[in-house]
């Protein structure tokens, strides 16, 4: 075999990243391999980490002490064996400072000794943050109050970063310091705890308005009871990024309209941990450029507005965990069939008698690829669907392009139904199938029988072991 181009191979590597197996299967084949792998599992080695194994990763960390810090292993004995000199600066290789993950490893080796403990952060903050490190995403932990934007070398290590993870607890000097270095920010994921109270200058808005074009905003509201003169503040301040900003998330309903401004908004996700807000301020709000709508337990009428005023870009709906009646279900379909002509992806519930609609969604949206139908019986116990009447709507008026589906139900349809379901789509492209479980075994030998024949590709009755969008499960 002739060998590849170093680049060539980089970016075939690359392609495995999220494949640990993988990675690490390819280590040994040669110097040149190793020195492409390596750099690619220590972009970010926490997402490697598993529990038990901290102390191998301290040890690796720990190579990397200078001689004057080595006399810690009067504190800490069990770090000897790795005061061998690494093989490579594997310190150099990282983009992503979690220190949520390493306080997280220091508290799993060291228990009730905050002594130790806070000798052992400083150091381990010393040996990551330097001149020759250059981070692209920081995650801070709650109530972090180490000033690590004065460590020697943070400057030019904390200038590029791109992602910011952190919460209102944290030591206020901090937030002023990175914003000192970091404005370059394109996401910012912000978490609030109950009731928590933010410092009087409000460090993390202005961090947030020193930023140069912010791109992801999520904000993830932990509790009803939050300081909603906070959230104001904080919606205000993302104003001055309104034309920038093209994903946001959240968990806690706005307070004021600020969303209206987001005429450049291409990702919107809404997560209603508490089930009953009312999300009123998202009604009647304009999002021209919205292609992707995710929403868990938001009330559909506010969902239909949404959708009613977005400009026909909408290309993935998400709508979840929302009990609701006839009427609201028809108005929802309907929304989408007349105003998401490119839709590709939809997951929602849909009601018996409004079966005609999901016929008309079908007509309309010929760029379907995906449907994830929720049934009412899932609500409804007593509901019996009408399995033949969905069944034909199926193999009737899906699109050409359409052929996955996901069946979420209660009541499993008849032998017969499946069937004639099969039997009509034979002139269709194979099918990629998932269900809630069959469990019998006269399913089983129905879905084999379907699938030698050509007419579905593919069938798992799991779906909690696919995202809501994945019919071929992903290698990690």
């Amino acid at each position: 075999m002739s060998v590849l181009n170093k680049d060539v191979l980089y970016l075939i590597l690359k392609e495995l990243q999220d494949d640990k197996k993988a990675l690490f299967s390819c280590l040994s084949v040669n110097k040149i391999w190793c020195e492409i792998i390596i750099p690619l599992l220590w972009k970010n080695p926490w997402k490697y980490l598993k529990k038990g194994k901290e102390k191998l990763l301290l040890n690796v960390i720990f190579s990397h002490l200078t001689e004057k810090s080595k006399d810690l292993n009067q504190f800490f004995d069990f770090f000897i064996e790795s005061y061998q000199k690494p093989l490579f600066n594997y310190i150099n290789f990282c983009k992503y400072l979690n220190l949520i993950e390493i306080i997280k490893m220091i508290n799993s080796i060291i228990i009730n000794d905050k002594s130790k403990i806070s000798i052992l952060q400083k150091e381990i903050f010393h040996i990551f943050i330097n001149p020759y490190t250059k981070f692209t995403h920081l995650y801070i932990p709650y109530r972090f109050n180490y000033e690590i934007h004065l460590i020697p070398g943070a400057k030019n290590c904390l200038s590029e970063l791109q992602f910011l993870s952190c919460n209102t607890s944290v030591n206020d000097n901090i937030i002023t310091g990175l914003m000192g270095i970091c404005n370059s920010i394109r996401e910012i994921e912000l978490s609030m705890l109950s009731n928590e109270k933010i410092n009087s200058s409000y460090g993390i808005v202005k961090l947030i308005e020193a930023q140069k074009k912010l791109l992801s905003v999520h904000f993830l509201a932990n509790y009803q009871r939050i300081n909603e003169s906070i959230c104001e503040v904080f919606e205000n301040s993302l104003i001055k990024h309104a034309k920038s900003i093209q994903y946001f998330e959240t968990t806690k309903q706005p307070i004021t309209k600020f969303l209206s401004y987001f005429i450049n908004l291409k990702r919107l996700e809404l997560n209603d941990n508490f089930v009953y807000m009312a999300w009123n301020n998202l009604e009647d709000i304009s999002l021209p450029s919205l292609q992707i709508l995710k929403a868990r337990s938001v009330p559909i009428k506010v969902l239909a507005s949404l959708i009613e005023n977005t400009s026909g870009y909408l290309t993935e709906i998400k709508i979840d965990r929302i009990r609701h009646d006839v009427i609201n279900n028809k108005r929802i379909i309907q929304s989408i069939y007349l105003n998401c002509p490119m839709l590709k992806y939809l997951k929602l519930l849909f009601i018996n008698s409004n079966f005609l609609e999901l016929e008309n969604l079908l007509i309309s949206c010929q760029y379907l690829k995906g449907l994830y139908i929720i049934f009412e019986d899932v609500w409804v116990s007593y509901v019996m669907i009408d399995w033949n009447h969905l069944f034909e709507i199926l193999t009737k008026s899906s699109p050409t392009g359409l052929f996955k589906f996901k069946f979420y139900y209660n009541g499993v349809p008849k032998l017969e139904s499946l069937k004639l379901f099969f039997d009509n789509w034979k002139s269709r492209n194979p099918m990629l199938l998932q269900t809630t479980q069959m469990c019998k075994n006269e399913y089983t030998d129905l879905i084999e029988s379907y699938k030698s024949q050509g007419i579905i590709k593919k069938f798992n009755d799991n779906l909690y072991a696919f995202d809501d969008f994945e019919w071929i499960q992903k290698a990690f």
